[in-house]
Parts: structure tokens; C-alpha cells; sequence
């Protein structure tokens, strides 16, 4: 079949993700790649055929995403244009990870798109879901890559549909061992708000990664570097705990090594919050925020030897396989005036969200 391969690219995970499933859907068929957005720090060692602005969050630096930076780098004339001009009628399926420009070009114009991606898995009833329901967060999340099929990963298998993780092989190839210091992936916080914390929590050796700092910079026993993927994954494999946001793959590599792991879900995130909860059910600490407040909270971590098992199998071949072998070239039928009211509807659902956090 001649598939078009469409990924997020305003994180790392999904990227990630994508380096493991590539080769498998080359094994047999054409492989077109399309990524949108701007916000990751990993590359693809593949051709990229088309590349969008798309429509991404922008990091803020207290712990969440600036909505009113998002809403103003994301123009819906620029979106529609993207998404008018990608040529989805001409491959036989389409498949999805969480990428607004092909969902919507597959949904305006009928053609078959199948998702696969972790916010499937959170969109799932099965899923852990947090106590405070975030409606608009939930809906735009619902509404931001509409299609036709979904599968999902996530850190258990929570439905038939619910996979484990996809744990990259540069992960699977990795010496682990214990040098004592703890990794650290925060990019909704600045670096001085995250300096502030650590440099209270004793001698403990912080290797800090940073989206904000494109120069290698320390404070005694913390160092703070910018984001590389080699030394990144050195360093967890390396660590003897993880101090991270509530996204998918990074908990999910920090559990496959074994390694101690806390996490801090972005705030006005539902992804990271639906993570969050998954993550408190099998037992990881979860703090609400980094503030001096939590200081005892990050130091009775740190003095526990808390690990919790997992067992991710590497399956990505199979899964793939048989998720392409259940589906061909189909078509969805839904009425014109509902898809223009979706539009409509998604952008409002975007700007509602910007004025309750003001």
C-alpha cells in the first residue's frame, strides 16, 4: 500500500516514537512522512516530505503551556491552507499520531485515517482518567486530529486497543547503571524556577535538560544543558532516578530502565493530567508543581528506593502489522454542514480555553 505517515511535532515523544515505526511500515509498503509543528528536539533520520506549521502548544515557563503565545502562533487561515493543499486522496491509508493537518484534510475530503498514537489510549473510557475533569481541555483533545480508527499506547494495556509502549531500540540498547546523580526534563519550567527548587534539595547531582538554555551551564552540584537526544538518553540510562513531566515516552523509558521515577504534569494539559493519574494508580509520586512548598516531597523521593516494575515487550512489528492488515481504503460519510460547524467548533473550543486561564 502507499501510506502517508503523518506525526506530531510539537514534542519529543511522538518523534521518538516514530524513529521505531518507520522501518516497519517501509518493510512492505511506500512510506510518505509528514510532520507538523516546531517544538521537538529529536530529528528524523528519514525523508520528510511535507512539513507544516500545523497547529502546536507553545511551552510557558511556570509549569504549563502559554495559551495566549499558542493562539497567537497558530493562525487557522495558515492551518486550512495546509490542510487544503495535502493530497490525502492519494494514498490508500493514512495513519495518524495526534497530526491536525492530515486528520482534517482525511475528514474534509472522507478518506480513511487511523490513529496511532498515545492520545487514543487517553481518550479511552478505559483509561485512568484525574479526579478534576478538565471539559475543554478534554474537548480539544477530543476534537484536534478527528479519525476514523483508533489504537493507542499507554503505560498498562487498558482495552484491546491499548498497547504498551513503544520502547525505541536506541532505549533497548542501552547499558543501565546507577552513577548516582538524577535526570531532569521540565520544559514548561524555566531554568532559574527549576534552579530555585533543586539547589534546595541537598548535594544531590542534578543533570538538568532544557529547552530554554542553549548553552551547557551549572550551579555546584546541578548542570543544565540543552536538549540532545544521545546524551539525554545517556543520562537516564545512567541516572538513579527521573524527574520529569507527565508526557508518555520519557516516564515510559524511565519505568522500562528500572529507574526511579517522579513526575510534575503540565498544568491546563489534559494529556499530562490523564498521564498523571495513570501514572499515581501504579504507584509514581506525582507533584502538582515545582515549588519550594514540595521541596520535602522531591527529598523524601530521593531518600526512597521506590522502582516500579513493568514489563514492555518489544512488539512494535507485530502490533503495527496487524493493525494495517484490519484495515483498507474506505470511505466515512458525514455531512458537509457538520465538518464546516467542526472547524468552527475546534477554534472556538481554542479560544474559550485561552480566556478561562487569563
Amino acid at each position: 500500500m502507499k501510506l502517508l505517515y503523518a506525526i506530531q511535532g510539537t514534542g519529543n515523544g511522538h518523534l521518538s516514537r516514530a524513529r521505531d515505526i518507520i522501518p516497519v511500515l517501509m518493510k512492505n509498503h511506500e512510506v510518505d512522512l509528514l510532520i507538523s509543528g516546531s517544538q521537538a528536539d529529536v530529528e528524523l533520520p528519514y525523508p520528510v516530505k511535507y512539513r507544516f506549521k500545523g497547529l502546536g502548544f507553545i511551552f510557558g515557563a511556570n509549569g504549563g503551556i502559554d495559551l495566549v503565545e499558542t493562539y497567537k502562533k497558530n493562525y487557522i487561515k495558515v492551518l486550512l491552507n495546509e490542510i487544503d493543499s495535502l493530497p490525502v486522496e492519494e494514498y490508500d491509508l493514512v495513519i495518524n499520531d495526534f497530526e491536525p493537518v492530515s486528520a482534517w484534510a482525511c475528514y474534509l475530503k472522507n478518506i480513511n485515517c487511523i490513529s496511532i498514537s498515545h492520545q487514543a489510549a487517553v481518550l479511552n473510557k478505559k483509561a485512568p482518567q484525574p479526579n478534576d475533569t478538565d471539559i475543554l481541555g478534554k474537548a480539544i483533545l477530543k476534537n484536534y486530529a478527528p479519525v476514523t480508527a483508533k489504537y493507542g499506547f499507554h503505560f498498562k494495556s487498558y482495552a484491546d486497543s491499548i498497547f504498551t509502549p513503544v520502547i525505541r531500540s536506541q532505549v533497548r540498547e542501552q547499558v543501565v547503571e546507577n552513577k548516582g546523580h538524577y535526570t531532569v526534563y521540565l520544559p514548561a519550567y524555566d531554568d532559574k524556577r527549576i534552579l530555585k527548587v533543586l539547589k534546595l534539595c541537598g548535594d544531590t547531582r542534578w543533570q538538568v535538560f532544557s529547552k530554554h538554555n542553549k548553552l551547557l551551564a551549572g550551579y555546584r552540584n546541578i548542570t543544565i544543558q540543552p536538549i540532545d537526544n544521545e546524551a539525554f538518553i545517556k543520562s537516564i540510562a545512567t541516572s538513579e532516578g527521573v524527574l520529569c513531566g507527565a508526557g508518555f515516552e520519557t516516564p515510559a523509558e524511565a519505568l522500562y530502565m528500572n529507574k526511579k521515577l517522579m513526575v510534575i504534569p503540565m498544568k491546563g494539559q489534559y494529556e499530562q493530567q490523564c498521564n498523571a493519574a495513570a501514572l499515581k494508580e501504579m504507584g509514581v509520586p506525582v507533584l502538582k508543581s515545582l515549588k519550594i512548598e514540595n521541596v520535602d516531597k522531591i527529598k523524601n523521593w530521593i531518600a526512597s528506593d521506590l522502582k516500579i516494575p513493568v514489563d514492555y515487550p518489544d512488539c512494535t512489528e507485530e502490533i503495527i502489522n496487524t493493525i494495517l492488515a484490519a484495515h483498507s481504503i474506505s470511505t466515512v460519510q458525514q455531512p458537509e454542514v457538520e465538518k464546516e460547524y467542526s472547524v468552527k467548533k475546534f477554534r472556538n473550543l481554542i479560544l474559550k480555553k485561552i480566556i478561562a486561564q487569563i
